[in-house]
């Protein structure tokens, strides 16, 4: 993990509504992961979209456990 790759990302939660701050890592280029709502301990799907170009972050998208990206 690369800290000069984290940024801070301003995510509301799928389930409860309630608004949080994630850390989004980008040093390993696009990815999925689960993270908790910390409000309510739902797990929430997130999708990292990261150019493969630039590196640059371009999406964060947050679904219920059972969406589909």
């Amino acid at each position: 993990m690369n800290e000069e790759m984290l940024f801070p990302w301003p995510a509301t939660c799928p389930y409860c509504d309630a608004s949080f701050e994630m850390l989004i890592d980008s040093s390993v280029g696009s990815h999925a992961t689960w993270e908790d709502c910390p409000q309510c301990c739902a797990p929430i799907q997130v999708r990292v979209s990261v150019s493969p170009f630039s590196g640059e972050l371009e999406d964060v998208m947050l679904g219920q456990d059972d969406d589909v990206f």
